[in-house]
């Protein structure tokens, strides 16, 4: 992250945004946190890093793109009327890792199928809290602490996870820094890798369940994070 803010590859206005209270803050902890995120990651399985990665880099173009509608059924209702939004893209393109990586995780086709749901759905839901800074990232440590309990796979991802959030916490709090739809995408990856890794099919299930409800109700999930 220190790097990212010397240099500023590019023109130093790419990695600057405005937030929600109109301060200008820089976008340097959104690649930081996903390459840590997938790196962390892939010492513990190469499709778990990957997809943690893919889903960084879908973030990083919706963050260039700059589309402003949030939510499932904003994008969907676009793509219906024959737009393709950079929200559409990144759900397309998430869906595709997460489903990808659930393949390669698990080995009943079932399985395969909730897991990629799981982990494409976290990426989507940590998005969606994503509205004031440290909703994302605070959201991932919580959700990813009892991980932290588990052995083997499901604990180290959860370490993946939880670091990259804790370690660009601060910075987010602070509204020195934003970690923007790179770094949200990513740490949401990362954390529905490490419940993959940690469930079986009946886990898988009901995370599946309550994170395809979480993306319908898109709106109500985000007004909620907004009101914290």
């Amino acid at each position: 992250m220190g790097l990212l803010r010397r240099t500023a590859p590019g023109t130093r206005a790419r990695w600057e945004r405005k937030n929600y209270a109109g301060r200008t803050v820089g976008l340097y902890a959104g690649p930081a946190a996903a390459l840590a995120a997938a790196a962390g990651a892939a010492r513990v399985h190469p499709a778990a890093g990957a997809a943690v990665l893919a889903a960084g880099l879908c973030g990083a173009y919706d963050d260039v793109a700059g589309d402003h509608r949030r939510g499932l059924r904003a994008h969907l209702g676009a793509l219906r009327g024959g737009e393709v939004t950079s929200g559409a893209v990144k759900l397309f393109g998430i869906s595709a890792a997460g489903l990808a990586a659930g393949a390669l995780l698990k080995e009943r086709p079932l399985d395969k199928v909730l897991a990629g749901v799981v982990i494409a759905g976290a990426a989507h839901f940590v998005n969606l809290v994503d509205v004031r800074p440290g909703r994302a990232a605070g959201a991932v440590l919580a959700l990813g602490a009892p991980g932290l309990l588990r052995k083997g796979p499901g604990g180290a991802l959860a370490a993946a996870a939880t670091g990259a959030a804790a370690a660009v916490l601060p910075d987010d709090l602070g509204e020195r820094m934003m970690i923007g739809d790179t770094g949200a995408h990513a740490l949401g990856a990362a954390l529905g890798a490490a419940v993959v890794a940690g469930n079986r099919r009946a886990g898988l299930l009901a995370h599946a369940a309550a994170l395809v409800t979480a993306a319908v109700h898109g709106d109500r999930v985000t007004a909620w994070a907004r009101a914290l």
